[in-house]
């Protein structure tokens, strides 16, 4: 039986209506998580309408699925299932139509909540527009020749329109500025509010003496200006959210135990240090371990970038995080939880995102000089004017105007208008920004890191010595790699069979677990794998070997894909004077024939995710400003602690959120045009807070002069705001 929602009393019917909405996306599966029974997977390879079609139609067949709802932008689907329904089953079922999936834990992933504070805004937003359009309308009448009666009424009807929506649009800047006197320190939202209420309150003491003038279009117009630049910078990073708490999600949240001989599936939390546990192909490391049975190869190329599979048998030490992919492996657990690699990662990442906040950005630097600034000013005028005239009224009238004029109304645009402006250009080009000091911080980059595997190239295996063997063994190699779940056997077959091959028939086919596929063709044994089970000698590539019978093994080597536009883009950053780094956790000799590949003369090689971010953090220190392009779950932490970060849309989530700026395409060319963007946006913002300064020297003598009334005051700055906003524009 569905829930009754019954709604509370608000403000407006938008307000009554949003918790049925969210209930109602609930029980859709939207972007809430799943209950009971449910199961969240990441999917850092969907990029389309097609991804979302193709994903939900194949979980759908899936026995036990009840329901599968993709998220595009946050990539994870959300999949209400039958008790029973085990996450490594969904992910082998998308494995098959050729899309990565990893499982995340619901409950420490509290990221998917409805975007209230934006909403919130735009509702405040739409209220104070339309009670300033219907109030002006009311002052044009009192403009055009209203007086006496007809004057106050029109009066009286501005008060019951102004103040209660000032009270409710209002409120962010008065929240905020009773956060900030409570502990006795100034902000921005102190000089608004306080123009804000005295823009209102005189305009309702004017009104109960009959007053020939009030000024509630004044307190209306500011709130929607000031309103509409908050919302633009709410806008610029509503996508952000903690990359520490998308780490922790990565961890598996079950493990399957051994107890008394018997498996029992428990919560991760409940392993400690000398369990035993069970890992199956294609499942993820619940806990730091030692290998006592089982032989198998691992994939730790989101831990540390190294892009070749790790054979491991017994003592062999594994770590969370890593993905075990060809034998069933049975692990003496050395450290769970908080005391796992995965968790120190995250917490590394952790620390370095909050090193990363203490930036200061430019309107924070502008608005610590000039709140107390417009306080003194008004003080001052109402104290010399009172002085001189014993005039409360008249002194009162010229303060509440030199609050308005010197509102920081332009000041508050002056950033987020070139922003939303400059990420409107970017996002064209397939740059997404997320943070709202990404565009500043940008500008002053000095040194590019790159990591290799998966930023500079796409992270897949290719054959490229195909030529060099005969027909028939490219068809035995195809009947051994076709049946093997091994990456470079996926990516052999794949290619074979591109080009119109068939297999040959080989029998008795099986699989040894780390080693590789075994099987007889005419009357010989076959066999395809590792170089020392076949008896080759390891070389410096990347290759599989294949044996026929008694033969000398042959090799099929491969390389990875340079992703499209990464020359284009390296040669620009060194055009704009860049220092380009390749910084990678793959062995030296595949960095060493990259970066002699790619141009590139400063490299790492075999680094560790606390090295990467250790190497940043040591460039920073020397005063370097770094930007860092990374995809992996090794270069989280690096991301966090650079300066500014980039990071393609088809790394895994805790990637993407760390970083200040998504690459939504496979491009990499756009690279140097963002940088020149940014380096544009920042002068633009200079620009503005140079006419909001200008403005301000030309204004406020006008208004300690008492020759702006609070309307004249309020038409100024909204004039201010509308220049601040068209040199914003500039930058597309």
């Amino acid at each position: 039986m569905s829930e009754i929602i019954r709604p509370r009393p608000s403000a407006c019917p938008a307000c009554i209506a949003a918790p049925a909405a969210e209930q109602a996306a609930r029980a859709r599966g939207g972007d809430a998580t799943s209950e009971e029974g449910g199961i969240m997977l990441s999917l850092p390879t969907v990029h389309c309408g097609a991804c979302i079609s193709a994903v939900e139609r194949r979980l759908l067949q899936f026995p036990g699925v009840r329901e599968a709802r993709v998220n595009l932008s946050l990539k994870r689907v959300t999949v209400d299932t039958d008790p029973g329904v085990r996450a490594e089953d969904l992910i082998a079922a998308l494995a098959e139509i050729g899309y990565e999936a990893h499982e995340l834990d619901a409950s420490t992933l509290a990221a998917t909540t409805v975007d209230r504070e934006g909403r919130e805004l735009l509702m405040r937003l739409g209220v104070s527009g339309f009670a300033m359009m219907n109030v002006m309308m009311l002052s044009f009448a009192v403009w055009a020749g209203a007086a006496d009666a007809t004057r106050d009424l029109f009066h009286w009807i501005s008060a019951l329109i102004s103040l209660p929506a000032i009270a409710f649009s209002a409120q962010p800047f008065f929240r905020n500025a009773m956060s900030a006197l409570r502990v006795r320190r100034l902000n921005m939202d102190v000089p608004i509010s306080l123009a804000i209420v005295l823009a209102a309150g005189i305009s309702l003491y004017e009104t109960t003496q009959s007053g020939r003038h009030a000024y509630f279009d004044a307190a209306l117009s500011l709130t929607f200006f000031l309103l509409a630049g908050r919302y633009l910078d709410h806008r610029t990073r509503v996508v952000a959210r903690s990359a520490a708490q998308e780490l922790a999600a990565l961890e598996v949240p079950r493990a399957l135990r051994i107890e008394d001989g018997e498996e029992h599936r428990v919560p991760v939390s409940e392993l400690v240090a000398g369990d035993l546990i069970r890992v199956r192909p294609g499942g993820r490391m619940p806990a730091d371990g030692i290998v006592v049975e089982g032989e198998s190869e691992i994939d730790r190329s989101l831990l540390t970038g190294e892009t070749s599979p790790v054979f491991v048998g017994p003592d062999s030490e594994v770590s969370a995080g890593e993905v075990n992919l060809t034998g069933p492996l049975t692990l003496k657990v050395t450290a769970a939880g908080e005391d796992s690699s995965l968790h120190r990662l995250a917490d590394l990442v952790a620390v370095a995102e909050s090193t990363k906040n203490r930036y200061t950005s430019l309107a924070e630097r502008a608005a610590r000089i000039y709140a107390p600034g417009v306080h003194l000013l008004a003080a001052l005028a109402f104290v010399g004017w009172y002085v001189a005239t014993l005039d409360l009224r008249l002194s009162i009238n010229i303060a509440v105007s030199v609050l308005i004029i010197t509102c920081p109304c332009a000041l508050g645009l002056a950033v987020p208008a070139v922003v939303t402006a400059a990420s409107g250009r970017l996002f064209r080009r397939g740059m997404l920004i997320k943070s709202s000091t990404a565009l500043e911080r940008l500008a002053d980059v000095d040194t590019v890191v790159f990591d290799k595997t998966g930023t500079l190239t796409e992270g897949g295996g290719e054959p490229v010595n195909l030529e060099r063997h005969d027909k028939e063994t490219l068809r035995i190699a195809l009947a051994l790699a076709g049946v093997s779940s091994h990456p470079l056997s996926q990516a052999l077959a794949e290619a074979l069979q591109a080009r119109g091959l068939t297999p040959a028939e080989v029998t008795d086919i099986t699989e040894l677990p780390g080693h590789g596929v075994s099987g007889r063709w005419q009357g010989r044994k076959v066999r395809l794998g590792r170089a020392e089970w076949v008896g080759a000698v390891p070389g410096e590539t990347t290759s599989a070997w294949l044996q026929i019978g008694q033969n000398a093994p042959v090799s099929f080597a491969f390389r990875d894909h340079l992703r499209k536009g990464a020359r284009e883009a390296i040669a620009a950053l060194r055009a704009q004077g860049l220092e380009v780094h390749l910084i990678s956790g793959d062995t030296a000799p595949a960095v060493a024939r990259f970066a002699e590949t790619i141009g590139m003369d400063n490299w790492k090689a075999a680094v560790l995710p606390e090295e990467k971010a250790a190497f940043v953090a040591g460039l920073t220190k020397k005063g370097r400003r770094v930007l860092m392009v990374g995809d992996g779950l090794n270069d989280t932490a690096a991301l966090a602690a650079a300066h500014v970060s980039i990071s393609p849309a088809t790394a895994l989530d805790a990637a993407r959120v760390a970083s200040d700026i998504v690459m939504l395409g496979n491009d990499l060319s756009p690279l140097g045009e963002t940088l020149d963007t940014a380096r544009r946006a920042k002068a633009r913002i200079k620009e503005n807070f140079d006419i909001a300064t200008l403005y301000n020297m030309i204004a406020v003598p006008v208004a300690l002069a008492g020759m702006a009334t609070p309307l004249a005051a309020a038409l100024a700055m909204s004039a201010s705001s509308i220049t601040v906003s068209l040199n914003a524009l500039r930058v597309r």
